[in-house]
């Protein structure tokens, strides 16, 4: 899906030039635009889940059965479960599109121009990890990026009516974080949560001036958040067998659970317009 994404970025970068005004504009000045575009998330396919036993604040913790045996022995995948067990597999994370808008502001030297622009985009990307227990039980993690906000510098090299660019700065993003389990012997309780997370972005792009201040561009854009994950507290319903995993000694109260990656990163490739004052 991403190779099909910059293959129709591409060939509408290769087709805009014809419309391109014949002389070269000056890009110095204010300008405002929207954009849209594609999203993938990074495949995370290692990733883990990560156990907390003693309540003390420390993940990393083993969660064993009351003979000593691992409990999650089955293992982890990064997408979300399709049954109880690992062997089906896991279904891959969604990827998504976006859409935004930005203002910015160029200044032009000869042919070199650099700037500023702010962005604010609609995401709906997910990253999804699982872990599968032996009861049989999956235990599955989504964050799902909303929105991001972002602050970057840009700097071009200007060429007739095309501005070739890369561009980077900070960026801020709002998450929905959800938990799903197939297990129904335990409690679940969230103690801790986070639904936003702050990085960078970086890439680069092109631009071309169609004439009377519209401009057209395409653009590749890489996201690195770090997100704090938020923390499941696996405890006892009332009913919960004595032997459960998750309220054996050293902690009959239960066991804190959270994804083990905090870090989202986040593939787009976009198309947009600009108008330049």
């Amino acid at each position: 899906m991403m190779k099909l994404a910059c293959s129709a970025l591409a060939l509408a970068l290769v087709s805009t030039p014809a419309l391109a005004q014949s002389t070269a504009p000056d890009w110095s000045g204010p300008y405002v635009g929207i954009f849209g575009g594609y999203n993938q998330s990074n495949d995370d396919g290692d990733e883990i889940l990560r156990f907390d036993r003693n309540l003390d604040g420390n993940y990393g913790d083993p969660v064993t059965t009351a003979a000593g045996e691992n409990a999650f022995s089955p293992g982890f995948c990064g997408g979300a479960a399709t049954s109880t067990g690992p062997d089906t597999g896991c279904k891959d994370d969604n990827d998504g599109v976006e859409a935004g808008v930005r203002g910015g502001y160029d200044m032009q030297f000869g042919n070199i121009v650099v700037g500023a622009l702010a962005e604010y985009t609609v995401n709906n990307v997910q990253d999804t990890v699982t872990g599968f227990s032996t009861t049989p039980a999956f235990y599955s993690f989504t964050r799902e990026l909303e929105s991001t906000a972002a602050v970057r510098a840009r700097l071009g090299y200007a060429m007739g009516p095309a501005l070739i660019y890369a561009t980077g700065g900070y960026a801020y993003g709002k998450f929905e974080n959800k938990f799903r389990t197939s297990n129904t012997a335990n409690s679940f309780t969230e103690t801790s949560e986070s639904d936003d997370g702050d990085g960078w972005q970086a890439g680069g792009g092109m631009e071309y001036a169609l004439g009377r201040g519209l401009t057209v561009s395409g653009e590749y854009l890489y996201t690195s958040l770090d997100v704090d994950s938020p923390v499941i507290r696996v405890g006892n319903t009332g009913t919960t067998p004595a032997a459960n995993p998750f309220i054996l000694a050293p902690n009959t109260t239960g066991t804190d659970m959270t994804r083990g990656n905090g870090r989202f990163g986040n593939h787009a490739v976009r198309i947009g317009m600009n108008y330049r004052f």
